[in-house]
């Protein structure tokens, strides 16, 4: 195990350093809870468990039965709450010696922005593999496909047909699918997309896209249909890694979920027999989805 000990910091035992730098960055604000809505968690694991919905009642001719249709257990999706850590260890040497508190509070510091990014990370890669097929949830597809089954038989699609960069048509498109997403068994239900979520390296161009009151890139006096359609605006998510994929999400329920198992825990404690102190941080939780209703795509053209 590494320890960090006088000779890591061999300047910080001596006065005159002006500063130290590479630490004393501004962090983005939280941006995972953008992308998922969140839940705590009491159990080691979570499991969302789908049902079939009924289909349209049917004729019923005089002087003759009912017919009487039936429901079933549909796709499983389980959450499994993993633990992430990280700790460091320093001298008591070191850590009395140390002009400056870079060793000890400032490296504490240092760990809670790790352990920061490290959820950012972690929930940002749900949508990093979207289109990756070793990624599956409940239904054994990925987060966006053309080909998902239903649990009464059949497919459908939360992703666009052609994939395409964003653009008022493509938006366009993606309200006409969303519009069109049903139950099951086929029932029309009420979806509508929430927000639009895009990495960096397309933020300006979907804000030109998204407050731009007639027709985009065109002389047309043609009023721009997508504009102030996302009651949950714009989400610019810098740990996004794909750069021209763009993600809608809706108002279906149970779509991209995060569990909280345990809250980010700091401790320090000290080794009886070196006296090194010792510092760590842990937590323990889960990102998914469980309706793909709830999220709809394109990888970019």
């Amino acid at each position: 195990m590494a320890t960090i000990t006088s000779s890591s910091f061999a300047k910080a035992l001596w006065p005159g350093v002006n500063a130290w730098y590479g630490k004393a960055y501004t962090e983005y604000p939280v941006e995972h809870d953008k992308l998922f809505e969140k839940f705590s968690s009491t159990r080691a694991w979570e499991e969302d468990v789908g049902m079939s919905s009924f289909g349209l009642l049917a004729v019923k001719n005089e002087a003759q039965g009912i017919g009487y249709d039936t429901e079933k257990q549909g796709f499983t999706t389980r959450y499994t709450h993993v633990v992430y850590a990280l700790g460091f260890t320093v001298s008591r040497e070191i850590f009395e010696d140390d002009q400056y508190d870079i060793v000890g509070q400032r490296k504490a510091q240092g760990l809670a922005f790790s352990a920061r990014q490290t959820k950012e990370t972690v929930a940002a890669n749900v949508y990093n593999r979207a289109f990756n097929s070793s990624y599956t949830f409940g239904d054994g597809d990925e987060l966006l496909s053309s080909s998902r089954p239903n649990i009464a038989g059949g497919t459908w699609s939360n992703i666009i047909a052609t994939a395409a960069d964003v653009s008022e048509a493509a938006l366009e498109q993606a309200f006409i699918d969303i519009a069109g997403f049903t139950t099951d068994r086929g029932l029309k239900i009420a979806v509508k997309p929430q927000s639009i979520i895009v990495p960096k390296e397309i933020d300006f161009e979907v804000n030109k896209i998204m407050k731009t009151e007639y027709e985009v890139g065109t002389a047309n006096n043609t009023v721009n249909i997508v504009r102030g359609r996302f009651p949950g605006g714009i989400i610019v998510n810098h740990y996004l890694t794909d750069t021209d994929a763009w993600f809608i999400r809706t108002n279906a329920p149970h779509g991209m979920k995060h569990f909280e198992r345990r809250a980010d825990q700091f401790d320090m404690d000290n080794d009886f027999d070196t006296e090194n102190a010792k510092f760590k941080v842990t937590g323990r939780y889960s990102f998914g989805m469980t309706d793909p209703r709830g999220i709809y795509g394109s990888a970019g053209a």
